[in-house]
């Protein structure tokens, strides 16, 4: 069975990660959605709202499981026999720092790291950008899946 991960804090999850883990789901049997806790930050949804958002948004693909994770990447994939990470590349900025890490990873344990150009509709996308619109009362529809548009407006209320 070929089984990959993608990870990610996913605070929120937003069409470039849908884009990325979609993709990943019609390459692998089985797509390891990895939601990274780092308990130096407060993100503005819980873990296990991420993850429930996740697991919603995600379940029209049917072959994606999704968990958090704290520690080495590379533990979580060799805990589950997962020998491929999948990143998605918004800009040669994200490859500098993205290549680091997929040269550290394979010299720790062997797994690989792929790198997937991101649709370019989502070049620019990220959750913190996504979070700091939506603050200010932005439209962010058309970025990010219904369940989390719903979710934000809750969490920040609408402006």
């Amino acid at each position: 069975m070929r089984r990959a991960v993608c990870p990610g804090s996913f605070d929120p999850i937003t069409n470039g990660h849908l884009d990325i883990i979609g993709r990943a789901s019609r390459l692998y049997d089985v797509v390891h959605v990895a939601v990274m806790i780092n308990q130096s930050k407060k993100g503005l949804f819980e873990i296990d709202e991420r993850i429930e958002l996740i697991r919603e948004v995600t379940a029209e693909f049917g072959n994606v499981q999704v968990e958090s994770f704290h520690g080495l990447l590379v533990d979580f994939c060799k805990q589950r026999d997962i020998p491929a990470i999948v990143k998605g590349l918004r800009a040669v900025s994200d490859f500098d720092y993205e290549l680091q890490m997929a040269q550290m990873n394979i010299g720790l344990s062997g797994v690989e790291t792929l790198f997937v150009p991101t649709n370019p509709t989502y070049s620019f996308l990220s959750s913190s950008l996504v979070k700091e619109v939506a603050a200010w009362g932005g439209d962010v529809s058309h970025l990010v899946p219904e369940p989390v548009l719903a979710a934000l407006g809750g969490r920040l209320g609408k402006k």
